[in-house]
């Protein structure tokens, strides 16, 4: 399976939207797409909706937290939101919860961002 993103800036908030695996397949184009939304929008917050992914590997969480490190050196935050249970569990074995917050939903989140 491949990895579908949607990426949309709204208010200065990044919405990233993912379905399918992430994966060292697919974590370079997702890093690639990002860096490009950033240097040509004003990007103030990562908002990842995790819900449609059904995989991820380390490869996907390194790409996460390179993300999580670019916009909190910017000043910024980085939420998740609807993540799937087989995602969640590699979320907290890896300690992500700490630096990343998760919301229940993508319109909750947005509101704790100011934007909704």
């Amino acid at each position: 399976m491949s990895l579908e993103m949607d990426l949309q800036v709204r208010n200065g908030v990044l919405c990233i939207r993912l379905e399918g695996e992430l994966d060292h397949h697919t974590a370079n184009l997702l890093r690639e797409r990002v860096n490009a939304v950033m240097e040509e929008e004003i990007v103030q917050h990562i908002l990842l909706n995790l819900g449609n992914l059904s995989f991820m590997d380390s490869s996907g969480l390194g790409v996460i937290l390179g993300r999580y490190k670019k916009i909190a050196s910017l000043g910024g935050e980085m939420v998740v939101c609807s993540i799937s249970p087989a995602v969640r569990r590699l979320f907290e074995l890896s300690g992500m919860f700490k630096i990343i917050r998760l919301e229940t939903d993508e319109q909750y989140a947005l509101h704790t961002l100011g934007v909704a």
